[in-house]
């Protein structure tokens, strides 16, 4: 097999050439364990690697196509996924200590669903502990580094899935976001990342941070591929009571760069704010441009309160981790990292009203969000202020305002999508001076994750900047 071929095709390409019998599903993988352990030495984005299990499942993707059996979706596509996933018979960290032995007895949902669909689990995906934010040692090895360049972060929390699309470690991945943690490290590496609506995708055997705020989603090389891992794993779980009974439709078919009727807006906070990188604000302009000579009709939109989200998010977030993790913090409370410990710890300290106070703004923000989509069909933001920074630890706070930004990440574009519960997808938009991918966030109407795919595609395929590969070495 021409090892060229997981550099130049994406997902929904590589399928075919399964399906046509042009590629083996063994072949296949063998050259992405061989890509693995070349280069995952200095990128670090697997925690378990399943070698022996993966080309025995590929040996039966092979043996039914040859014996002429239905082949699912995604048949023969290596899959890696967060190791906040639980995985049948194969270690389930979190990233942490607490849970360094932890062997599940079956499939997170949506692991389970993919492999029904014929994919091939590869492995398991580096993170940060628990999927907190950033700040403390990884605790499987060195830390997580960004494809485009090594001394700059991935992101967090699914950062070792980013990395691995990147980098083609693997043909499709999934990850989870609570406040961004798709979307940040999909935008740091230059590759698609979608958050679906609250609901909309099964929580069954995936670890949990914050109850209402922790999704699931694709994490891809291409818009088409997140929206074949979309059909698959989206839909209603008796497993999870709280995933929606809402029909779903086949993502692939809206796939077209028709745009005409649709109404875009550039929310005004998160493109003229505070803290903004120029080159950032710069490509939304273009990309928004760009879907104007596509057909959609692109205006400016506000909503002040956006960016006095960030603390009620925080306190809601924090509060519910902190009841997950209320009784490790009393037997183990060591074996946590020293920041992801102080959060949960200071969070428990909240008083009720405050809380109270902090969901009374969220029904707020609510009310005037749905407010928003009577006047557009989608709202665009950067999915980061910033390119990807610089790797650091934080070992302590020392003020007021380095706390308040930490905790309250009032300047995040993905914080208040994840506080309502809307979906959002993020794509690449171009490149700082520094060759740092840009990330372009799309949002939609609560489950009309079609628009936001939809318009992605549209974007992606006249723009390409998909195709974009980062040098290895």
């Amino acid at each position: 097999m021409d090892s060229e071929i997981l550099l130049t095709h994406n997902a929904t390409q590589l399928r075919q050439a399964i399906g046509r019998k042009e590629v083996s599903p063994v072949e296949i993988v063998e050259e992405y364990l061989n890509r693995i352990a070349r280069y995952d030495t200095k990128l670090n984005s697997y925690i378990t690697v399943c070698g022996e299990a993966a080309l025995s499942m590929a040996r039966k993707a092979e043996e039914a196509l040859s014996n002429g059996d239905p082949l699912g979706p995604l048949h023969g596509l290596p899959l890696a996924v967060k190791d906040q996933f639980e995985t049948e018979g194969i270690r389930t960290t979190g990233a942490s200590s607490i849970l360094a032995n932890y062997v599940p007895g079956e499939d997170a949902t949506v692991v389970a669903r993919s492999k029904s669909a014929g994919a091939i689990l590869l492995g398991k995906l580096n993170m940060t502990e628990f999927a907190a934010g950033g700040g403390d040692h990884y605790k499987f090895g060195d830390p997580p580094r960004n494809p485009w360049n090594f001394e700059r972060t991935a992101g967090v929390s699914s950062a070792g899935s980013a990395i691995a699309i990147a980098a083609s470690l693997c043909s499709i991945s999934l990850g989870e976001d609570t406040g961004g943690s798709i979307r940040g490290p999909a935008s740091f590496c230059g590759i698609v990342g979608l958050r679906p609506t609250w609901g909309r995708v099964s929580r069954h055997g995936m670890l949990p941070f914050s109850w209402s705020m922790d999704t699931a989603g694709p994490m891809t090389r291409s818009v088409e591929d997140a929206a074949l891992l979309m059909n698959v794993i989206a839909g209603h779980d008796t497993k999870d009571p709280q995933t929606s009974r809402m029909p779903i439709s086949d993502y692939t078919e809206g796939l077209n760069g028709d745009l005409h009727g649709l109404r875009i807006g550039i929310l005004r906070e998160y493109v003229d704010g505070p803290g903004l990188n120029t080159e950032v604000t710069d490509a939304v302009q273009r990309a928004a441009e760009q879907l104007r000579l596509l057909g959609a009709t692109i205006t400016e939109v506000t909503l002040p309160m956006l960016l006095e989200m960030g603390t009620a998010y925080g306190i809601v977030s924090e509060s519910e981790a902190g009841d997950v993790h209320a009784n490790w913090l009393r037997t183990r409370y060591r074996d946590y990292g020293h920041n992801i410990r102080r959060r949960i710890l200071a969070a428990s300290l909240i008083p009720g009203h405050t809380l109270q106070k902090a969901m009374h703004m969220r029904g707020l923000l609510r009310r005037e969000w749905f407010g928003l989509f009577n006047e557009v069909d989608i709202l665009l933001t950067p999915t980061s202020p910033t390119p990807a920074g610089r790797m650091e630890y934080v070992d302590g706070i020392s003020d007021f305002e380095e706390a308040h930004r930490r905790f309250g990440g009032s300047g995040s574009p993905t914080t208040p999508i994840a506080f309502v519960g809307a979906p959002a997808l993020s794509v690449p938009c171009g490149f700082t001076s520094d060759g740092l991918p840009i990330g372009l966030q799309i949002v939609a109407s609560h489950f009309r994750e079609d628009q936001a795919l939809q318009v992605g595609y549209a974007y992606q395929e006249a723009t390409g900047w998909h195709h974009e590969r980062p040098r290895l070495g």
